[in-house]
């Protein structure tokens, strides 16, 4: 099996992308920022109900505990709520899996990582006959979006790359065409 930047190639028959999740390096900062926040809000909320210093810089004598306490705890509350989603995320790699095209079996398997319950794997499976085309859809602004998505026969999009910042045009454009000669199908472009 060779790599070929992020893919890996077997005999020239099957190729796997692997996706990374929520494990992402941006996903952690957040979650150690929202629960330093959070943490603080609460704990300097906390102090002004108990009128006791918890952080050696607040006095409790500063903040009276309605509103300002209150507001402080509820918004500390809020983001240790987050950031136990986050790290729950984090934690079990919600989004991750992979993509596999196989010319030997006629079949593409696509499998992603989601919440614990009945959908904890979401697998995906086609015959390579069902697949109509290979669509690239770029969208500028201030939410950019550079998806690579395989369109079968009753129009159904199937997303394959990975939820991040946006790859560069050309090396998009390059996976899909790569993509594309490997299942022998054509490309569709949507700008937008």
């Amino acid at each position: 099996m060779k790599k070929n930047n992020d893919y890996y190639i077997e005999n020239n028959n099957i190729i796997i992308q692997p996706i990374v999740g929520a494990r992402r390096w941006d996903n952690i900062f957040w979650a150690i920022i929202t629960l330093a926040a959070g943490s603080s809000f609460f704990l300097i909320g906390l102090s002004s109900y108990i009128k006791k210093p918890i952080f050696f810089f607040i006095a409790p004598s500063d903040l009276s505990f309605i509103p300002q306490g209150i507001l402080m705890s509820f918004y500390g509350s809020l983001a240790l709520f987050i950031s136990v989603f986050l790290w729950f995320t984090i934690a079990l790699d919600i989004g991750s899996g992979y993509n596999k095209f196989d010319k030997l079996n006629n079949s593409i398997k696509i499998l992603r990582l989601g919440f614990p319950g009945k959908n904890r794997f979401i697998n995906l499976e086609y015959k390579m006959d069902h697949i109509r085309c290979i669509q690239v859809s770029i969208k500028q602004g201030i939410n950019p979006k550079h998806e690579i998505y395989l369109c079968t026969k009753n129009n159904i999009k199937i997303p394959l790359t990975q939820v991040s910042q946006p790859i560069p045009i050309s090396t998009l454009e390059s996976k899909a065409s790569k993509l594309a000669k490997f299942l022998g199908v054509s490309i569709e472009d949507i700008k937008s």
